[in-house]
């Protein structure tokens, strides 16, 4: 059993489903694929306006440009690095 960060979700949704099938994301938040084995989180769009958040977004800039191979946001650090990030954003 794993521990639940609020106002970050763990998508059901994993990297082997068709993209074509539509998976809902609740209002006021956004997806984004994390980790080696690009995880997908929901996180609130409260975030884009965090320091510690967008310097993460600086470096999904950095490597991947405009060119997001899952269709979605994908941010270059491990797991724990982001979980540890926005564990520290919900705290605010």
């Amino acid at each position: 059993m794993g521990f639940r960060l609020p106002g970050i979700r763990q998508s059901s949704y994993s990297a082997s489903q068709s993209s074509s099938k539509q998976v809902e994301i609740p209002k006021g938040h956004f997806a984004v694929y994390v980790g080696e084995e690009n995880k997908r989180f929901l996180i609130p769009v409260s975030f884009l306006n965090e320091p510690s958040f967008q310097e993460l977004l600086r470096q999904a800039e950095e490597e991947f440009s405009y060119y997001h191979p899952m269709g979605g946001l994908t941010i270059p650090c491990k797991e724990d690095v982001f979980l540890h990030t926005t564990s520290r954003l919900n705290g605010l």
